[in-house]
């Protein structure tokens, strides 16, 4: 699927790029301009786009105390926000301190969350700070 997004402002501070362009979009990632031309035409005049942003300090409160926020709708708050890769916090119920734990989130977040999701581990056993 091709969508191209016209007049839109294009902030790309890697590249040095700060200027009202298009963008072209195929199968959902930033492209070269289709020559077939595009499926769908957005218009973003007073929009602007930009890079994914990075939090690195989000809590996800899934496993424990998912009634206050899960990884997916986390993911979703995240995304809604600009946001495409998070750190995840261990403070969780069991806290993630074990490399099990560790690979729970992981997979949990490839199922559900629609950002990039980084888990923490916690530096002592069940964040007590008396052992590693």
């Amino acid at each position: 699927m091709t969508t191209l997004i016209r007049n839109g402002r294009i902030i790309d501070p890697a590249n040095g790029r700060d200027e009202i362009g298009d963008l072209w979009l195929v199968d959902g990632r930033i492209s070269e301009p289709s020559k077939k031309g595009a499926r769908d035409t957005i218009d973003a005049t007073g929009w602007a786009g930009i890079a994914g942003l990075t939090d690195i300090q989000v809590d996800f409160r899934e496993r424990g105390f998912g009634w206050k926020e899960t990884i997916a709708s986390g993911g979703r708050a995240a995304a809604a926000g600009g946001f495409t890769t998070v750190v995840c916090m261990p403070n969780t119920s069991p806290a993630a301190d074990s490399p099990s734990t560790i690979e729970w989130i992981k997979d949990r977040a490839a199922e559900v969350a629609s950002v990039r999701v980084l888990p923490t581990g916690a530096i002592s056993k069940n964040l007590a700070g008396e052992e590693l």
